[in-house]
């Protein structure tokens, strides 16, 4: 599971619940801050360093994840064992206390459990499109801050995921969900599947404008 290095997140991987794949995106931001306030060269050449890495997943974009792993080994690799002995190499260099060294330090805590999407096809370099997928539930999330239940949350927590398999597949949710719900009473369990966004085929009459 891609996540970023907040501690909310570990009962998740504890007892080898699932493992975990960190984000090079929050690798990269910590650099970003810092060149942005400081105009940091040694922050300048890591955000470099990690672009290079996102070059490579544009090349590897839309490959089957044969393929993906396969670029990744032979380019990605190197680039990042390099990117990672650098950051090594920087630390001692600077200030302890400095927010570049607090930067070096998230990134290399970061790496090793970022390392494994190089040996898997299946696996991003970043978590980003689950970010952009939940961005506006984040916006909005004090209005439901509050679920009522830890039955409403779950409640929840399937609604926004039918919603944004919907936005994935093409499908406007509202449109989808309106007939989904006129018909699911009526609609034989074992051809459930049918109603599922990738197999919903919206009758004409029930376009909504």
């Amino acid at each position: 599971m891609h996540a970023d290095g907040y501690a909310g997140f570990n009962g998740l991987f504890a007892d080898a619940r699932a493992s975990e794949v960190a984000c090079m995106a929050h690798i990269r931001r910590k650099f970003v801050d810092v060149q942005q306030s400081q105009g940091s060269t040694i922050a300048e050449e890591a955000i470099k360093r990690i672009a290079m890495l996102y070059g490579i997943e544009k090349e590897a974009r839309g490959r089957c994840p044969e393929e993906r792993r396969a670029l990744r080994q032979s380019k990605a690799r190197p680039a990042f064992d390099d990117l990672e002995a650098w950051l090594d190499a920087q630390l001692p260099k600077i200030s302890g206390k400095s927010p570049l060294a607090k930067a070096i330090r998230y990134g290399l805590s970061r790496m090793p459990k970022t390392r494994p999407y190089l040996d898997n096809g299946f696996l991003e370099l970043d978590n980003n499109s689950a970010e952009r997928a939940i961005k506006r539930i984040a916006i909005g999330r004090k209005n439901w801050m509050f679920a009522g239940s830890e039955r409403g949350g779950r409640a929840m927590a399937i609604a926004f995921t039918l919603i944004e398999t919907a936005s994935l597949n093409g499908i406007d949710p509202q449109n989808w969900l309106t007939d989904v719900l006129r018909r699911i009473a009526d609609h034989k369990i074992n051809r459930i599947d049918e109603l599922l966004p990738w197999n919903w085929a919206q009758p004409q009459e029930d376009v909504i404008a």
